[in-house]
């Protein structure tokens, strides 16, 4: 049975509370502490393909917004960093009766340099969001050329950036060392016009032609890295004190611009015949593991938007209140993860509830100087918006 916020552990609970030593709680709900915004590691990740130029161009502009609404933080002073990777890693492609294979081996996963002003690779790789100069040094960190892989793979680059050697390699020695902070969350956010092509082999799978008429790393998507394998990992990530990292990710790609939609259409033109995603009259095939990766983060698709929006003002806004939301909370004296269950207020006053045993949220055991803490999952996560937070405990009758 679900024992009210002021009721004691009753007798039916076999209560351990008196004994000796015994750190369980001596009521059955507690108040969820109060949820400061935490510090964010940003992470972009833009496509630099050939056809990016306008899209790059379009982040630049916008980006005052998105800072603007990231240094408001809903209220609470943020402490944020950013970097920047491209979607290039690999291509593998076959024309004029050739196959041929590329790896991008100073890309790949590699932050790259901030550009000076006049446009020399620095050796800053991250800029902090104390910098005076942010705005103007991520403009230029945004615009990563149009010379990059046509097989792009976000899923594959953001891997390698956060979850292989380079992550902890020293950025002198070439990695990206440093970049993560124990204790901070991470946000991707990926820009890209065209669907993810990652795969963990070398080579990939997926061979591209000269046949525009079809979207082949849609067509043949069962051949590259599922879409969850990835996900699992991301979700897995921890800091270098053993405590789960909390991740939020975000993608302007090829979806529809009235709903999201995912799904390829021919384009006709006296050029050729080219793929479309539908309702998207810009981009270069269907983002459906853009979009099924953004829901396995967010079940509502919050934290997706259309590459063929006209300016992404508004999308970058989005992003920005996303990241100001802490999507955990530390929990003390819990004796079992699978009695939490968590209340959340919603704005129009109705109650959602979400438990570790339903899989809405994660639990992460305490460790050494660290405690133990609930993460919300995509189909539970905080909004803006949210009227409250509520942890109670589960107990036996």
């Amino acid at each position: 049975m679900f024992l009210a916020a002021a009721l004691a552990w009753g007798a039916a609970c076999s209560s351990p509370v008196d004994q000796p030593g015994s750190t369980v709680p001596g009521k059955c709900s507690a108040q969820a502490p109060v949820i400061n915004a935490q510090k964010t590691d940003i992470l972009f990740v833009i496509d630099n393909s050939g056809s990016m130029a306008e899209e790059q161009e379009g982040i630049a502009t916008e980006l005052p917004a998105f800072l603007s609404e990231l240094q408001q933080g809903g209220g609470v002073t943020q402490d944020f960093r950013v970097g920047v990777i491209t979607t290039s890693v690999y291509q593998r492609s076959f024309a004029n009766n050739r196959e041929s294979y590329r790896e991008y081996a100073e890309e790949s996963g590699h932050l790259r340099p901030v550009p000076t002003a006049s446009g020399e690779p620095s050796a800053e790789r991250y800029i902090e969001g104390s910098d005076p100069e942010l705005l103007e040094k991520f403009r230029r960190l945004v615009f990563q050329g149009t010379s990059g892989s046509g097989q792009e793979t976000p899923f594959e680059a953001v891997r390698l950036a956060v979850a292989s050697s380079l992550a902890t390699a020293p950025i002198e020695q070439g990695g990206n060392g440093g970049f993560l902070r124990d204790g901070a969350r991470l946000l991707v956010v990926v820009v890209s016009d065209e669907n993810d092509c990652s795969s963990t082999q070398r080579p990939p799978p997926v061979i591209l032609t000269q046949e525009t008429s079809r979207d082949i790393c849609t067509d043949e998507a069962d051949k590259l890295t599922p879409v969850d394998e990835y996900f699992n990992l991301f979700q897995g990530l921890k800091d270098s004190t053993g405590a789960a990292r909390e991740v939020l990710w975000a993608t302007i790609g090829p979806v529809g611009l009235s709903n999201k939609s995912v799904g390829q259409v021919q384009d006709v033109t006296p050029q050729g015949t080219f793929v479309r995603n539908v309702d998207c009259p810009t981009s270069n095939g269907a983002g459906t593991r853009h979009r099924a990766m953004a829901e396995r983060f967010d079940s509502r698709l919050e934290n997706l938007d259309s590459i063929c929006k006209p300016n992404y003002r508004d999308s970058l806004v989005k992003i920005a209140e996303l990241a100001a939301i802490s999507q955990s909370i530390e929990v003390m004296n819990l004796p079992d993860p699978q009695l939490a269950q968590v209340l959340v207020t919603r704005a129009d006053g109705t109650v959602q509830k979400c438990s570790v045993a339903g899989g809405e949220l994660r639990y992460d055991p305490s460790g050494e100087n660290r405690p133990a803490r609930i993460f919300f999952l995509g189909g539970c996560l905080r909004r803006g918006d949210d009227q409250g937070v509520e942890v109670k405990l589960l107990c036996a009758g």
